[in-house]
């Protein structure tokens, strides 16, 4: 369970914004929508974090934030040496020349090497900077846990800008210190270099972040759709799924089904009434995003992952959207406990949720965006009308008209 985000120096994010999901302790046991930290856990988060604010607000930044960080850790081995790392500072002189800070905290093991011990804090972060004119490159780099025996911070390894890596004996370092030296880049990160020589705990924690799913960092060019119908071809399980979700999408639609093209598998969609299937190009705009969409919410479901999806709610319906995060409510849906971070304008969606699963985001006269928690908000009830206080500028993160 993520409960725990911290952003700084990232696209318009400037200023150091902490998103601190944990419930407070007074709160309700509402039926599905809270669940541990870790198991056994007092403390609780949410399983769908909405984030709403006007456009160019900074709402995709966060899901952003959250996406690169998962990337990094699983993928930026992939980077060629002088490969660019996928991001941007905050866009000002002084943004430009200072370093941008993320971290997150998950639950993890007391003892790393023990999947029995008992659950902890795990605090990841990353450190990247460099001039303007300059490639960035990673200046620091950590895992740090909160061991239950001893309730202090205790460090699995670190790195500084140099790539010298120091690491605790859980992290179990010695016989790849060597190799690692020889091949860790300063546009990788450490796990990502470490699951390549098959380092255990690295290992680990790289299947950790491989169990985030998100839309944030696909490019949108013409190719996705047919990447889209290939992973349906290759995954007749996903398809049967689908079909059990689909005319709940878009009413009328039976059943899809694969066939192969002359250039590759092919999307066809039976319809009530009609007399052939038809293919995806003639499907709706909200079919072809919830077509591409579902498999990041199944495999959350099905893993116990975290979904991050922008703009969930311009595809479907808002009759169908609630049935979507009642998915996450649901234990038999997701006996897993996993997380939906969803960006957000449909405002009638305040309608369905609690003020712990609300974020909003407003961006400064300078540019610069914030996020605050609905939780947070001084004097906020759990029986408000939320959509209507929204919508009345309440809280703030409206857009401004004329």
């Amino acid at each position: 369970m993520l409960f725990e985000l911290s952003i700084e120096n990232f696209y318009s994010i400037k200023e150091p914004q902490v998103i601190d999901l944990r419930v407070a302790g007074n709160a309700p046991d509402l039926p599905g929508r809270f669940a541990p930290i870790w198991a056994g856990a007092s403390e609780r988060a949410p399983k769908v974090v909405a984030i709403f604010g006007p456009n160019a607000a900074g709402k995709s930044t966060v899901l952003r934030a959250l996406s690169f960080i998962a990337w990094f850790i699983r993928d930026s081995f992939q980077l060629a040496p002088n490969g660019r790392l996928p991001f941007e500072r905050f866009n000002n002189r002084e943004g430009l020349n200072s370093p941008t800070r993320l971290s997150l905290s998950i639950a993890g093991f007391s003892d790393p090497s023990d999947p029995t011990s008992a659950p902890c804090k795990y605090t990841y972060s990353v450190e990247i900077g460099g001039m303007e004119d300059a490639q960035p490159m990673v200046l620091s780099e950590a895992i740090y846990y909160w061991p239950e025996t001893t309730k202090r911070r205790v460090r699995l390894f670190s790195r500084d800008e140099t790539g010298k890596v120091t690491a605790g004996p859980p992290f179990q370092l010695g016989g790849f210190r060597q190799a690692l030296e020889k091949i860790l880049r300063p546009n990788v990160s450490v796990l990502a270099t470490l699951a390549q020589l098959k380092h255990p705990l690295s290992t680990q924690l790289w299947e950790a972040a491989n169990s985030v799913s998100s839309n944030i960092l696909i490019e949108r060019s013409d190719g996705v759709e047919d990447l889209v119908v290939r992973h349906y071809a290759e995954n007749p399980a996903l398809i049967e799924a689908l079909n059990r979700e689909i005319e709940r999408i878009d009413l009328g639609i039976r059943s899809m089904r694969i066939e192969t093209g002359p250039s590759g598998p092919i999307a066809l969609f039976v319809h009530e009434g009609h007399d052939g299937p038809m293919p995806l190009v003639l499907e709706s705009h909200g079919t072809r995003t919830f077509l591409r969409l579902y498999p990041f919410l199944l495999r959350a479901l099905e893993t116990g992952g975290v979904a991050v999806l922008d703009e969930l709610d311009t595809a479907i319906h808002p009759l169908i959207l609630p049935e979507i995060i009642r998915w996450f409510h649901d234990p038999a849906r997701n006996p897993r406990d996993a997380q939906l971070w969803m960006t957000c304008h449909n405002a009638s969606l305040l309608e369905e949720l609690v003020k712990e699963e609300v974020l909003f985001c407003t961006k400064s006269a300078t540019g610069q965006t914030e996020v605050f928690a609905l939780q947070d908000v001084q004097a906020v009830r759990r029986d408000d009308n939320y959509y209507r206080k929204y919508l009345g500028g309440v809280y703030g993160a409206l857009p401004q008209i004329g």
